[in-house]
């Protein structure tokens, strides 16, 4: 990423303790604005600036309409000790599956695995987030999201499925965790506004019209197509079931139906915890996972390849350098950032003046 003289660096904990004073003058409770903004720093480090701090104004907004609940009353219903449902009560993603995945952790430390579902929550923010949060206490996370329907199906005319991300975070010793983040649409939306903004075009066949006709006019552009096709498009469908239907909370079925509640903004979740320790040795576990690694690393690198590099590894490099040097803040982001804490009655810190 190319930061222009313009671009703001802003320490790590600075820019946290500014987002989280925005995000609780917006109506959340300290710990939840303060969780929320962990989230966004975290994205922000490791360069995913479209789940970065750029979100706040929109959660902002998110708030003060009451599409988002500031004050949700969180519940866990369980029938067995390796499963539960979380029901957000339209909570903020990072509220919501912060304490899924934490309770998944509680249950796996003594099932081996667990799952928690979440039903209706608002915008789940970088779904690697709460993956790696699971392979911070040495078990491996896995993550999937279902939401509103936003990207093309093969073979249907408009927009079917949502763009669906899927994550996995495994925990090494020697090397940071695998984490592989990925969603289900060959570009993100913010990718197809960053390409209008700067009039660059898009890849052939990432993006389409409104009826569903492939284009690399990011004007023209309104979604995103599906990752390898049929492929991208099938897993969507498969993340909505794991997510959505498994949870009670359809949302295909009912976005493409008559109700216009269907068309109310809402997503569901799906996280697992994996503990190595239920299928052997934990040690040996991470110790394999840094061979692996490592083996990896050791491959020939191919004419014109920079390196050889496994899902992850350059973003945590990333978030080490942020971390030390302080995160790119854009002038358009920054800006947002100081009308919002002017409406609200922030003091904006001094590297962002």
């Amino acid at each position: 990423m190319t930061d222009t003289p313009a671009t703001s660096l802003v320490p790590a904990d600075e820019l946290g303790a500014f987002c989280a004073a925005l995000l609780q003058q917006g109506g959340l409770a300290a710990e939840h604005a303060r969780t929320t903004a962990d989230v966004f720093v975290w994205a922000a480090r490791r360069g995913i600036d479209s789940h970065g701090i750029a979100r706040v104004p929109a959660y902002l907004e998110l708030l003060a309409k009451g599409i988002a609940n500031a004050a949700p009353d969180l519940r866990f219903t369980s029938t067995t000790p390796a499963a539960a449902v979380l029901d957000a009560d339209r909570a903020p993603g990072p509220v919501a599956l912060s304490a899924a995945a934490d309770e998944a952790v509680r249950r796996a430390r003594g099932t081996g695995i667990a799952s928690v579902g979440v039903r209706g929550t608002v915008h789940t923010g970088a779904i690697g987030y709460y993956v790696s949060r699971i392979a911070e206490q040495g078990l491996v996370g896995l993550g999937f999201v279902a939401g509103m329907p936003n990207m093309g199906y093969t073979g249907v005319k408009g927009a079917a499925v949502a763009t669906s991300p899927l994550a996995v975070a495994v925990p090494a010793r020697d090397h940071a965790p695998l984490l592989l983040d990925m969603a289900t649409a060959t570009v993100a939306l913010g990718r197809i506004k960053q390409a209008r903004a700067n009039g660059t075009p898009l890849p052939p066949g990432a993006a389409a019209t409104a009826d569903g006709t492939p284009t690399t006019d990011p004007e023209l552009a309104v979604m995103p197509l599906p990752l390898g096709g049929a492929k991208g498009s099938g897993m969507s469908l498969a993340f909505e079931v794991l997510t959505s239907v498994l949870v009670g909370a359809p949302i295909f079925a009912a976005f493409h139906s008559d109700d216009p509640q269907g068309r109310r903004h809402r997503q569901n979740a799906l996280l697992i915890a994996v503990d190595p320790a239920a299928f052997g040795s934990a040690d040996a576990f991470v110790a394999d996972v840094d061979a692996t690694l490592g083996t990896l690393k050791g491959l020939p690198v191919a004419d014109g390849a920079d390196g050889v590099y496994y899902p992850g590894e350059r973003s945590a490099a990333l978030a080490e350098q942020r971390g030390a040097s302080g995160i790119p803040v854009a002038p358009k982001v920054r800006r947002e950032l100081t009308e919002s804490a002017a409406r609200l009655g922030v003091e904006v810190p001094t590297s962002l003046r």
